[in-house]
């Protein structure tokens, strides 16, 4: 018999994704996203790289067996409340992520006991353009992952791979593929998790004041099966900070869930949570400091400040330990934890 948990326990969130040595994406920005949140953060590698702010310069996949092993030895001792799903690095591989939580989810049905929640990052493009995933990764991603995910979360031009489409010009092409991506992830055959299935196009790259997203999901009026989409406006923020920003906010959406009444609530605090660290990020300056580095004008992009509510004054600090104590303390009844994001 599995032993419960005590009241108040934190969210546990497990990341499975790649290894970034700078720390502003892949596990290292999803764990640090967790803790800030008041989550518990695990870990399962899918990969290493090379990378810094500069940069990718080398990526090694972790063999597919080592990714179950992981997975399975982990499942059969910790109950994880959310999993998010960040580079999967080939179809073996993709295939071994979607074999897992096929299996928990069913053991789930099973013992009738909450199966995760599911956040899928699909990992697709890089900002050059440039396809990260061979076609039959892609195809793994599309056909297994994504009709396991409570939630997707595609920049632009991964929405259009996924969709074999152009990428989005405006808000209301954006719109319209994030209905296509629920439909698309529910046209597998799989049974949709009890929230129903999401997908979050992010809109970062339109042009506008305001960065928009669109959520997408089960609309709450209208014909069984109909779909509603939700414009969710954030303020830009002038910053070349940027880079793990699509980890962050997956991570952030993963982790808040399990305490939040639902997906547009969790969409927007992750999305404040964000805003709160892009904007705090700007006084980072993590590249163009390296002993061996070129002197030269710094040309990359940092990352933002996962870690915003404890760069304060040593009062405030003491008095955002105590908000976290106590939405930590909320996180186990259900009820809202927006007191965690600003400490």
């Amino acid at each position: 018999m599995s032993a419960a948990r005590p009241a108040g326990h934190p969210v546990v969130a497990l990341t499975i994704a790649g290894s970034d040595p700078s720390g502003g994406a892949g596990i290292q920005a999803d764990l640090k996203t967790f803790a800030a949140l008041g989550g518990y953060g695990c870990a399962a590698l899918t990969g290493l790289t090379a990378q810094s702010t500069l940069g990718v310069t080398r990526v090694l996949p972790v063999p597919a067996d080592m990714v179950t092993a992981q997975l399975t030895t982990l499942f059969a001792d910790v109950a994880v409340d959310a999993v998010k799903i960040g580079m999967t690095s080939d179809a073996q591989v993709a295939g071994a992520v979607a074999d897992a939580l096929a299996e928990v989810r069913a053991a789930a049905a099973r013992t009738g006991t909450a199966a995760p929640v599911v956040v899928l990052d699909p990992v697709m493009v890089a900002t050059s353009g440039d396809r990260l995933l061979a076609p039959d990764a892609e195809r793994v991603l599309r056909e297994r992952l994504l009709p396991l995910a409570d939630l997707v979360t595609p920049n632009l031009a991964e929405a259009a791979v996924l969709l074999g489409a152009r990428v989005a010009r405006d808000g209301a092409e954006a719109a319209d593929q994030a209905r296509a991506l629920v439909a698309l992830a529910a046209a597998h055959g799989v049974p949709a998790p009890p929230g129903g299935r999401w997908a979050l196009v992010k809109g970062g790259h339109l042009d506008g004041a305001a960065a928009v997203d669109h959520l997408a999901g089960p609309a709450s009026a209208g014909a069984v099966g109909a779909v509603g989409v939700t414009a969710l406006a954030s303020p830009r923020v002038d910053t070349r900070n940027t880079h793990g920003t699509g980890c962050t906010l997956s991570a952030a959406c993963a982790v808040l869930r399990p305490a939040l009444d639902d997906w547009p609530t969790t969409v927007r605090a992750a999305k404040d949570y964000l805003t709160q660290a892009l904007e705090a990020g700007r006084r980072l300056r993590v590249g163009g400091t390296g002993v061996l580095g070129p002197r030269e004008p710094w040309t990359g992009h940092g990352p933002v400040d996962h870690g915003w509510a404890l760069r304060r004054p040593v009062g405030p600090r003491v008095e955002a330990a105590r908000g976290a104590a106590v939405a930590s303390t909320v996180v186990s009844t259900g009820s809202t934890t927006r007191g965690s994001l600003g400490g």
